[in-house]
């Protein structure tokens, strides 16, 4: 993830929610709050300020930086690989000065997805078992999600060893990987649940997996949601069976908080020590060293390195 807070420089002509000072969150989808969606309590969706992929500004479909005249677009309309950056007013949350940055920073994509995951989207109830597939940042925040709502049993299945005693700390009980089995992950899972899970995440932007998702939740309702984002591949597959059988498949996006409705309390809950941010940064390292941490990120060496601009 590369989305971060920031400290406000400036505000635009019309902007009045901010003053100069302020710290924000700057997140990749905002909240108009007078849409369809921003009123309606189903969706954390904006019609207005929605995901943006062409690099463009919300407001005018235009850039705000160049290099020697040609433009230089933002990712998903926030640009925060830079000391200064420009956001439309909808795409900032304003948090509490008391929050430490380069903690809270996470609350902006990874963390939030998997908690909202857990108990927005799936509304993980007391006693249930949970399977969660990839152990990143997004899996480790359901596990965490679930953990807190009072999941019984909560597996987590991914092919690196190395990620089951960070895992530990954030709930999960039961850790599985592929390469050690000579059956179908699914059939495991379904073996040590007793039937299948009461609930699957897919967290890891595979496709093949929702399908394995869905095969490891039980009948009559089981529900699989998927989380990640796939870089190939990108239709699902699966046989019409699994939904006669009554599971369920739902999509997430940010774990369904709106942004600048929830946020805050997301903030607050973390400034009360209710949900643990801090264990999730495995480094620091300086904006130069910025390849370094893409390179641990590639080899599974990390779940979230905070990139420090210099002074």
């Amino acid at each position: 993830c590369c989305f971060l807070c920031r400290i406000v420089e400036s505000v635009g002509e019309g902007v009045t929610e901010f003053v100069k000072g302020d710290h924000v969150l700057t997140v990749f989808t905002g909240e108009c709050k007078t849409c369809k969606h921003c009123e309606s309590k189903k969706s954390n969706m904006c019609q207005v300020l929605g995901l943006e992929r062409r690099g463009v500004m919300h407001s005018d479909q235009g850039t705000r930086f160049s290099v020697k005249g040609k433009p230089v677009y933002h990712y998903c309309a926030v640009s925060s690989f830079s000391e200064y950056t420009v956001v439309h007013s909808g795409c900032a949350v304003k948090v509490s000065q008391q929050a430490p940055l380069e903690k809270i920073c996470l609350l902006s994509c990874g963390v939030a997805a998997g908690l909202g995951a857990a108990w927005n989207v799936a509304d993980i109830s007391k006693g249930s078992i949970v399977v969660i597939f990839g152990l990143g940042t997004v899996g480790l925040a359901v596990a965490q999600g679930a953990k807190l709502r009072g999941a019984s049993q909560i597996i987590g299945v991914d092919i690196n060893p190395e990620k089951y005693e960070k895992a530990k700390c954030f709930g999960v009980t039961d850790f599985l990987n592929p390469n050690e089995y000579n059956e179908p992950i699914q059939q495991v899972i379904k073996r040590i649940s007793g039937g299948g899970t009461d609930y699957s995440f897919e967290c890891i932007g595979n496709t093949g997996m929702v399908t394995t998702a869905l095969q490891s939740c039980c009948d009559g309702w089981g529900l699989t949601v998927t989380l990640g984002v796939p870089k190939t591949n990108p239709e699902i597959a699966s046989h019409y069976s699994a939904f006669l059988s009554g599971k369920t498949l739902k999509g997430s996006l940010f774990g369904g908080w709106k942004p600048k409705s929830d946020l805050p309390s997301l903030v607050n809950k973390y400034m009360n020590r209710e949900i643990q941010v801090d264990e999730f940064i495995t480094h620091n390292l300086p904006f130069e060293d910025i390849n370094k941490a893409f390179t641990l990120m590639r080899e599974g060496k990390c779940l979230r390195c905070v990139i420090h601009m210099p002074n």
